[in-house]
């Protein structure tokens, strides 16, 4: 069975002392050198071509590959991000250095370094994350557009212009007067780069081993050598006449902007980088052999030295690069040393490989990147924007990046999302309608804010003073000038002899419902009543000042998936008075004496279970649809089989943290899987189990007992004689694990590093171990270890501790320090 814990321990072993075997200095230094050539080899093409795409000297991308990859990861805080020129940062600095010169560019690139060192100092790396994603998505993919029609004219062999705009109308002309050996290169390229990870059987797998960024530069300097094309070549002058910085010249404020723009783009780069990196590293790694989390502060002070040094030796500016730090990652890199050796070796070529370099066409540099640039609009990045309502966001950055550039593009973006938000802010729906028993019905749907008021005065003002009014109020929050506005009117509609009824979230009238009924929402926890008759003494304005108390107090949104079924409620502070829950039902059920009496109880469980399907209705649904839809149309394709227990107390989707196509789930009593050829009547286990590996193609199983399992508890107490019942007859399927436990050649299962509070447990954890070597007698199963495509984990749940533990290899021990402090699982 494929290990999920820490290496195993003897019972001498204290189990909070169980650690990861330490790795050897040498092999750590080992890994580190393979994962830094293989990031050299994708860094130095890209270098070269981002260099190009700015219209920089072609030496200043490796000067910032090499301070990126050295400095950068020295003093930065994330261990294993790569840094060096971006494409994110090519529009800013081809603009800048086409308004001021490479030299200023220089100094601006160092002054932005500084800043950065001051954004540290002040300790603001979490601030700069609070940019909505949409528009960093949108300044990336409108930073792509930009870059790629600008590389198409050098592809086309001609010479890119001064904007977007610009690029888009010369374009006819430039396809016009097409140059056949630059863009044979160019369509090379681009062939092999896309090629390159596709390529089938033994052979491709050895190849794929070399990035294809440098398979499809290398392939096509190499074609254009042997052909003999007369193509424009990298041309690296003598490091005697590279250009260093110059005091900066040109308009204060204009330079101010270029400072801060670097500054914004390179730090939110950087630090959206850095996070990306970490989570890649957790979902490869887990919590085994990773360096420590980063420390953004720590990370942007780096960049900020990066920049410094980059900008004083004629380099490019510095950010985090996600395409080089996911090699990294991926190569197998362990500590920063992988980085460093990068910079180094990109040093190096830069010295030794100058006759080599020099005969790449800038053709196939131009296309490297303007693949990158077509890569920057993601798909995904669509998708999710999509699926979060920022899709105007996101296409209103593009659009004024490209047209208007970097900054005023991020400003743009900022502008559009805050109007949004104070939009859905003031998208309250507040309508009336009188009841047929002229009940006046005020639905409030939305924020009551201050932009609410006049709507809400309007409506509130239809009612007749004299007449019955009910308000239903569906939000999360009212502010002061909302509060104000009701309370006047309930005051001047009381005054009048009329009466107010108010109902929180999911309440209904009792009117309208012909009976009456509990809300949940924040006024009807509040008040510890969902139906609030205001005619009393206390008023709107006591009860309003109870429902916020209330509602600061209470748990936060996350409760929301305890709330169907109330038994939950009790803890999660949702049920008001007069909920009755679903053991109350039961209770009252099992003591009815009445025909009437039962049929009451019975119509209660028939109300709850509506009650229930009606919140995932409103509260659940709306959030879910868009993946159960994509679910719907590629069918599922679950990654793990989970069998275990039919148990109401196990949530499975609760302690895995999983969600609509995650898990495909076989519950049954005591979690047992019948062996095969075993006299049953029941082949739904195997069944399962057949379609999970066969069809599915699973990639795990997992067999999960609990604590107080009744399976188990009947099995101990099972008496010789009894007569044959259903229930017996599955159960024999466990005996198995009976007699394991009662072997002297079985050591007895252990958890967390203690033994098993009683038999029961014993047996629960057992009976794990032992339907595991069942699932190993199915022939799909077997087959499927056989080839190392299944792995097979075991798992026990404690109930009351609400503790989940994984079997460890090559023993009974179940062990729960495969989660961290943070709930992460490996």
């Amino acid at each position: 069975m494929t290990a999920t814990s820490s290496t195993s321990t003897t019972d001498e072993t204290p189990a909070g002392a169980r650690t990861a075997a330490p790795r050897g200095r040498r092999e750590d230094f080992s890994a580190d050198l393979s994962a830094s050539i293989a990031v050299f080899l994708i860094a130095l093409p890209l270098s070269l071509g981002i260099a190009l795409a700015t219209g920089a000297p072609l030496q200043a991308g490796l000067v910032a590959a090499a301070v990126g990859g050295i400095v950068a990861a020295r003093l930065g805080g994330a261990p294993l991000q790569v840094s060096g020129p971006a494409a994110g940062l090519t529009v800013v600095t081809a603009e800048l250095i086409q308004r001021y010169g490479w030299r200023t560019t220089c100094a601006i690139t160092v002054l932005a370094g500084c800043c950065q060192l001051g954004l540290a100092a002040l300790r603001t790396a979490r601030s700069a994350l609070m940019v909505s994603p949409a528009i960093v998505h949108g300044m990336l993919a409108g930073i792509g557009v930009t870059i790629a029609l600008a590389q198409l004219h050098i592809v086309l062999g001609g010479t890119p212009q001064s904007s977007a705009v610009a690029n888009v109308r010369g374009l006819p002309g430039q396809l016009a007067d097409l140059h056949p050996a630059a863009l044979g290169i160019s369509v090379l390229t681009l062939v092999v780069l896309l090629g390159w990870p596709r390529l089938p059987g033994k052979a491709g797998r050895a190849l794929r081993k070399v990035p294809a960024a440098l398979a499809a530069v290398a392939t096509a300097t190499a074609f254009a050598a042997l052909a003999g094309l007369t193509l424009p070549r990298v041309d690296l002058p003598s490091w005697r006449s590279h250009a260093l910085p110059e005091l900066p010249e040109g308009p204060v404020l204009g330079l101010i902007a270029a400072v801060l723009t670097i500054t914004l783009v390179g730090s939110v780069e950087s630090l959206l980088s850095a996070v990306a990196t970490d989570k890649l590293i957790a979902s490869e790694r887990g919590t085994d052999n990773r360096p420590p989390r980063a420390d953004l502060n720590r990370e942007l002070r780096g960049q900020g030295a990066a920049n410094i040094v980059s900008g004083a030796l004629g380099g490019l500016p510095i950010t985090g690069v996600a395409v080089r730090s996911v090699a990294n990652v991926k190569s197998g890199a362990v500590s920063r040393r992988s980085s460093m050796l990068h910079g180094l070796w990109v040093l190096l070529a830069a010295g030794l490989l100058v006759p080599v370099l020099d005969l790449i066409p800038l053709a196939a540099l131009a296309a490297l990147v303007m693949a990158v640039g077509v890569q920057m609009v993601s798909i995904t990045h669509l998708r999710n924007v999509t699926r979060h309502r920022e899709i105007l966001v996101y296409g209103t950055t593009i659009v004024a990046v490209v047209l208007g550039g970097v900054l005023e593009g991020v400003a743009v973006g900022i502008a559009v999302a805050v109007a949004l938000a104070l939009h859905r802010l003031a998208r309250t729906r507040i309508t009336v309608e009188l009841l047929d028993d002229g009940v006046h019905r005020v639905c409030a749907r939305g924020q009551l804010t201050f932009l609410a008021v006049p709507r809400l005065s309007r409506v509130l003002n239809q009612i007749p003073h004299t007449a019955h009014a009910v308000i239903e109020l569906d939000g999360s929050f009212m502010d002061h000038a909302a509060y104000e506005t009701l309370q006047d009117w309930q005051d001047s509609h009381l005054a009048h002899g009329g009466s107010i009824e108010v109902i929180g979230r999911s309440g209904t009238s009792a009117q309208a419902a012909g009976e009456r009924t509990v809300g949940a929402g924040p006024i009807a926890a509040a008040g510890r009543t969902g139906r609030t008759d205001l005619s009393d003494r206390a008023g709107l304005a006591d009860r309003l000042r109870r429902a916020d108390r209330a509602r600061r107090s209470a748990p936060r949104a996350g409760h929301q998936c305890c709330r169907p079924w109330t038994p939950w409620q009790n803890h999660c502070d949702h049920r008001t008075a007069g909920v009755r829950t679903a053991a109350a039902a039961a209770a009252d059920a099992s003591r009815a004496q009445t025909p009437e009496q039962a049929l009451a109880a019975r119509r209660r469980g028939a109300g709850q279970l509506a009650s229930g399907i009606s919140a995932f209705q409103r509260d659940t649904a709306p959030h879910v649809r868009d993946e159960l839809a994509r679910l719907a149309r590629e069918g599922q394709r679950p990654s793990q089989l989970f069998l275990t227990c039919a148990d109401s107390r196990l949530v499975t989707s609760m302690i895995t943290a999983s969600g609509p196509g995650d898990l495909f789930t076989v519950r049954n009593v005591g979690n047992l899987v019948p062996l095969p050829g075993a006299e049953s009547t029941d082949d739904s286990v195997a069944a399962a189990i057949e379609y999970a590996v066969d069809v599915l193609q699973v990639s795990s199983i997992t067999v999960c007992g609990h604590s107080g399992c009744g399976a188990m508890q009947a099995l101990l107490n099972s008496a010789p004689g009894t007569p044959m019942t259903p229930l017996r007859r599955w159960l024999r399927h466990g005996l198995p694990s009976l007699e394991r436990m009662s072997s002297r050649h079985h050591a007895w299962a252990r958890i967390a590093g203690r033994l098993p509070a009683d038999a029961v447990e014993q047996l629960c954890l057992t009976n794990v171990v032992q339907q595991l070597e069942h699932l190993r007698a199915h022939e799909s199963v077997a087959r499927r270890l056989a080839e190392g495509t299944l792995e097979l984990h075991g798992m026990y749940f404690h109930v009351g501790e609400a503790q989940a533990y994984l079997l460890s290899e090559g023993e009974d021990y179940f062990d729960c320090r495969v989660f961290d402090s943070v709930g992460q699982n490996v």
